[in-house]
C-alpha cells in the first residue's frame, strides 16, 4: 500500500488529472455559450472555460515547481510539505474550478485561503530556518522576528495572489475575484469587493496562526515545525 499511495505516484495522479481536464476545457471553450440562456444560469460560458483552462496550466507548471527549486537550489523538501502542496493545488484547481466546489460546496474558497496561509506561514519559519543554518549567511534572529518574518512573508504571497486574480479578471474576462454572481449578474459596492477582502483577512488569519505557533516552538525549543523544514543537501 505503501508503494502505491507515495508522493511519486501523487503527484503523477495530480499531473494527469490536470493534463486530461486542460484537454477537456480546450474543448468546451470551442462548444461553449458565450453568454447563459436565461432559462438555465448554471450553464457554463465560454469564460468560465477560460478560467479554468488558466488555473489548469497554471497548476499543472506549478506542479514542477518544487523539483526546480530542489535541482537549482540544492534543496531537500520533506515529503509531508510536497504533499500538503500537491493536495492544495488539487483540492484549489481540479475541486475548486473543474468540480465548481467554488460554488457548490459552502466556504470552500476560505478554506483554501486560512490553510494557504497556514501553510506559507511554515514556509516563511523554512526559508528563516535555512538562512539560520547557513555557513555563508549565519543568523541569530529572536524568535518574534522570525514569526513576524514569517505571518509578512504568507501575507505578501496572499496579497500577490489577489493581484494575480485581478490581472487575470482584467486580461481574459474571468470572474476569480467572485465580482459576480454565478448567473452572471455583477455584484456593486462592498458586495463586490467583499470575496477579496474576505480572502485577504483569512490568509492574514492562517499566517498568524502559524506564526504563533512557530514562536512558541521556536521561543520554547519544542521543535513542532522540524518535519516542515526545507534543508541544503
Amino acid at each position: 500500500m505503501k508503494k502505491i499511495f507515495n508522493t511519486r505516484n501523487l503527484l503523477l495522479f495530480i499531473f494527469f488529472t490536470f493534463v486530461f481536464s486542460i484537454a477537456y476545457t480546450l474543448v468546451r471553450i470551442i462548444s461553449a455559450p458565450t453568454i447563459a440562456p436565461s432559462s438555465d444560469v448554471t450553464v457554463r460560458v465560454k469564460g468560465d472555460y477560460v478560467l479554468m483552462l488558466l488555473q489548469c496550466c497554471l497548476g499543472l507548471l506549478a506542479l514542477f515547481l518544487p523539483n526546480i527549486l530542489s535541482r537549482t537550489m540544492r534543496l531537500h523538501i520533506p515529503s509531508i510539505m510536497l504533499i500538503m502542496y500537491a493536495a492544495f493545488l488539487y483540492c484549489a484547481i481540479y475541486l475548486g474550478e473543474v468540480r465548481n466546489f467554488y460554488y457548490t460546496v459552502p466556504h470552500w474558497d476560505t478554506i483554501l485561503h486560512t490553510s494557504s496561509g497556514v501553510a506559507l506561514g511554515a514556509l516563511g519559519f523554512s526559508l528563516v530556518s535555512l538562512l539560520n543554518k547557513s555557513e555563508t549567511h549565519h543568523l541569530h534572529l529572536s524568535p518574534l522576528f522570525v514569526a513576524l518574518f514569517a505571518f509578512a512573508f504568507a501575507v505578501l504571497l496572499g496579497t500577490i495572489w489577489e493581484i494575480y486574480e485581478f490581472a487575470a479578471d482584467s486580461i481574459f474576462n474571468t470572474n476569480m475575484q467572485k465580482f459576480a454572481l454565478e448567473n452572471g449578474e455583477e455584484l456593486v459596492g462592498q458586495a463586490a469587493l467583499a470575496d477579496t477582502m474576505k480572502d485577504l483577512i483569512v490568509d492574514m488569519l492562517g499566517a498568524f496562526i502559524m506564526s504563533a505557533i512557530g514562536y512558541v516552538s521556536l521561543k520554547h525549543k519544542k521543535g513542532w515545525l522540524e518535519r516542515f523544514q526545507l534543508k541544503s543537501k
